[in-house]
């Protein structure tokens, strides 16, 4: 969406504060013996707190308050009733519906201890999405986004999911324009003012950049095994700095 009035920004900085706090009470809640499924449920309980509801859940028809993704498994995992174990690598994707806004954001920890590779495979997913902020300035072609992102994956030597990209938000999950975490050179139109995107960088791994489907129809894995991280956050172009809503 493109926010041009105080009440479309009230209600996307709203709703990204419920993105905010589901974030933080879950990211506090992983530790060894804890399982998706109940991550899950304490997801369900922040969202009634705020008076929210699972947009993935209205829109598409998904059984979660959000995907919960472990390991191999990149984007939209289905809650599992598999206990975490120490050194599983959990990527958390919140996106609710709060009053008719929609925010969308997700971030990758790791239970603890972390191997030393799963702590430079999150790092690169969240530097990647610190130089595409930098690229999101009005006046930018879209595909200033994918490119910063694609030149910090590749020099941290990791491999970028390039079958998954960014997104408008707003009043629905998926607007326009899609934001593809690579170089598209045909994406020349140039950022404007107000305009809400989600950026999320996705990285493995593995050196295989396809991915596929599981059985659920919901989760969507590495076809290596590779291990995945995922870092995201709702951001609205401005004539300075783009504002993070889900920070």
């Amino acid at each position: 969406m493109t926010v041009n009035n105080e009440r479309d920004l009230e209600g996307m900085k709203q709703a990204g504060q419920v993105v905010a706090r589901t974030l933080e009470v879950l990211k506090g809640a992983v530790e060894p013996g804890i399982t998706p499924a109940e991550l899950d449920e304490l997801a369900g309980q922040v969202f009634a707190q705020y008076g929210a509801f699972s947009a993935p859940r209205a829109e598409y028809g998904a059984p979660v308050n959000v995907f919960i993704s472990v390991n191999e498994d990149i984007v939209h995992g289905l809650p599992t009733q598999r206990p975490l174990a120490a050194g599983d690598v959990v990527s958390i994707d919140v996106t609710p519906n709060v009053r008719g806004y929609v925010a969308d954001a997700a971030v990758t920890v790791t239970v603890p201890p972390a191997s030393p590779v799963a702590t430079r495979l999150i790092a690169c997913a969240e530097a990647a999405f610190a130089e595409a902020l930098k690229a999101a300035r009005v006046g930018r072609p879209l595909n200033a986004i994918g490119r910063a992102i694609e030149t910090e994956v590749a020099r941290r030597g990791f491999t970028l999911l390039r079958e998954l990209q960014g997104h408008g938000v707003g009043r629905a999950i998926h607007e326009k324009p899609d934001v593809p975490s690579f170089y598209h050179p045909a994406l020349k139109k140039p950022l404007h003012e107000g305009l809400v995107i989600a950026v999320e960088p996705m990285v493995s791994t593995g050196r295989n950049w396809r991915t596929r489907t599981l059985r659920d129809g919901w989760t969507i894995s590495t076809t290596d095994g590779g291990i995945a991280a995922h870092f995201e956050h709702t951001i609205m172009i401005t004539k300075g700095a783009p504002m993070i809503l889900t920070a």
